[in-house]
């Protein structure tokens, strides 16, 4: 079975339904994903269900986020029933009591599967290009100490999740990166594989 352009009309969708996130319709965020799903970003490594519950705390806190999504760019496996996209986004974050926001440029790479002919995604890892800070108020200090412990491409964006009250434990993928490489590779690998099945 070859992948369709409706196949490809319901990846892009599944992308775009991001936006659920952003308007805090949390069951419609967890209908995109498979309930194994999992995800991996900056302040959150689990499954993707509790994600989204994390999602709705962060929601009621003082830090909000909006994310603009692009088309993906999608490689389908042989009989059509596995992909992996590519998706570019930006996510654009405020803390209203600290006056402080920040602006992060960053890829999604999501391996999705179609189960019961619906698409939904089983695991999403970021990528992060480049970042920098925002002043929606006027300029405000910012510990450039506590911001340089992180990568350049997402320094303003794990330093406003901190302090926050979200921190940021490890190291994620950047532009050009070994770990970029390494996450690319498995997921390629993975689509591979799924085609033995």
């Amino acid at each position: 079975m070859n992948a369709t352009l409706q196949d490809r009309q319901d990846i892009a969708d599944l992308m775009t339904g991001w936006i659920h996130r952003d308007l805090g319709e949390w069951d419609r965020l967890k209908g995109l994903f498979h309930p194994d799903s999992r995800i991996e970003i900056t302040w959150f490594e689990g499954p993707a269900y509790d994600f989204v519950d994390a999602s709705a705390r962060m929601a009621s806190s003082a830090f909000g986020t909006k994310h603009l999504i692009s088309t993906p760019v999608v490689t389908f496996s042989t009989d059509g029933t596995c992909a992996v996209s590519e998706t570019n986004a930006v996510v654009i974050g405020e803390n209203v009591d600290l006056r402080l926001g920040c602006e992060g440029h960053n890829r999604f790479i999501d391996r999705l599967e179609k189960r019961d002919g619906a698409w939904r995604i089983s695991d999403r890892k970021s990528v992060y290009d480049f970042g920098t800070f925002t002043f929606p108020s006027g300029p405000v200090d910012i510990d450039a100490e506590a911001a340089g412990r992180y990568p350049r491409e997402y320094a303003a964006l794990a330093y406003l999740l901190e302090v926050s009250g979200f921190p940021v434990s490890r190291i994620f993928a950047t532009k050009g990166s070994g770990l970029e490489r390494d996450m690319k590779q498995s997921a390629f690998t993975w689509l591979g594989e799924q085609e033995k099945y």
